[in-house]
Formats: C-alpha cells, sequence, structure tokens
C-alpha cells in the first residue's frame, strides 16, 4: 500500500528547479563548442559569456531557494512553498532570456527569483520564532 508523498509541490517544484539549472548548463556546453570556449576558459564571445553568467548565477540563487523551499514547505505549508518555487523558476527563465538579450534588462528575473527566496525564508523564520516556546 502506498502511502503517497508529504510535500508534491515542494517535491516537484525541487525537480523543476534542477532541471532548469541543467538545461541552462547544457546551454552553456552548447555555446562552447559553437564559440569555441575551451575549459577551464569562461571568457570568450559574448554570447557564450551571458550563457555562462546566467547558469552560474542561478547555481548561486539555488543556494537560497532550496533551503528556503523546504523550510517553507515544513514550516507554512507545502503548497505555498511549491507557488514559491514555481515563481522562481518562471523568474530564473525571465532572467536567462532578458539577460542573453540584454544584461541591463534582467531586472524583472531577477526581482521574480529573489523575491520567492526571501519572501519564503522570511515567512519560514516568522513560524518557527512563533513556535518557540522559552520555558524558564
Amino acid at each position: 500500500m502506498s502511502q503517497g508523498f508529504l510535500y508534491p509541490y515542494t517535491g516537484l517544484v525541487t525537480v523543476l528547479a534542477l532541471m532548469v539549472y541543467v538545461a541552462f548548463a547544457m546551454r552553456v556546453g552548447n555555446a562552447r563548442v559553437k564559440y569555441a570556449v575551451m575549459a577551464p576558459a569562461v571568457t570568450g564571445h559574448p554570447d557564450f559569456e551571458r550563457r555562462f553568467r546566467v547558469q552560474y548565477n542561478t547555481l548561486e540563487q539555488l543556494a537560497l531557494l532550496l533551503p528556503a523551499l523546504w523550510l517553507c514547505a515544513l514550516t507554512v505549508g507545502d503548497l505555498q512553498a511549491g507557488i514559491g518555487g514555481l515563481v522562481w523558476c518562471f523568474g530564473r527563465i525571465v532572467y536567462a532570456f532578458t539577460y542573453q538579450a540584454d544584461p541591463r534588462r534582467r531586472f524583472l528575473g531577477f526581482v521574480l527569483t529573489v523575491l520567492p527566496s526571501l519572501t519564503m525564508l522570511f515567512a519560514s523564520a516568522w513560524a518557527l520564532l512563533r513556535n518557540i516556546s522559552i520555558t524558564y
């Protein structure tokens, strides 16, 4: 008999976020070949450099997203965490397309990435603080 998952939305959005990251890494690999930027070089053709920056920045953002996402699921709720993670994934995709076209236009994608992560982090902190009982 199957019990089901306790956090299906959070689990699915975790998979989606990692797939977004893998897709960006694959774009970097393709650009390495297309523009002959051989590892370990991380500079070369501007199109390669933009793809590399998107991938690297996404890795940096994952370091904030994943703990905030799971803390939110545990302390606030699975649905709320799933929504926050979905907005993050959408924001990363917007960030990638706008950064690729013109790095100066990346602001909306950045906000759609950072805002859900920080919201989940602060909501989790608030939920944890509300439930701490201090006994003397």
